[in-house]
């Protein structure tokens, strides 16, 4: 699926979710956006400098970041989106699960 289409899809998720989406100059030291909450209501800003790649990415981050409940509102096909594209956080070495050993 090309880019523009992926955040158009996932534009129209976030208001199915009731989480406005809005595109704004963001100094370098936010990157490229993310999810917050103004006045109780979800919002996710994102940078109107970023690539398409970019917003994609962040705006799917973001809405991975909400509630499993109500993300479960929304069509498979969107979930899915939102999961393959949302960035996976990176566990540093000493967190990362570490292979069982038994005693010999």
């Amino acid at each position: 699926m090309k880019p523009d289409v992926m955040l158009s899809k996932l534009e129209d998720a976030a208001t199915q979710l009731g989480v406005r989406v809005s595109y704004e100059l963001l100094a370098a030291s936010v990157g490229h956006g993310g999810l917050c909450r103004v006045k109780g209501e979800y919002r996710v800003i994102v940078d109107k400098r970023a690539s398409t790649e970019e917003r994609v990415t962040t705006l799917a981050g973001a809405l991975a970041r909400l509630d499993a409940a109500a993300l479960a509102a929304l069509a498979p096909a969107l979930r899915v989106l939102i999961d393959q594209q949302s960035p996976r956080p990176t566990a540093p070495a000493a967190l990362a699960p570490q292979p069982v050993r038994r005693a010999s």
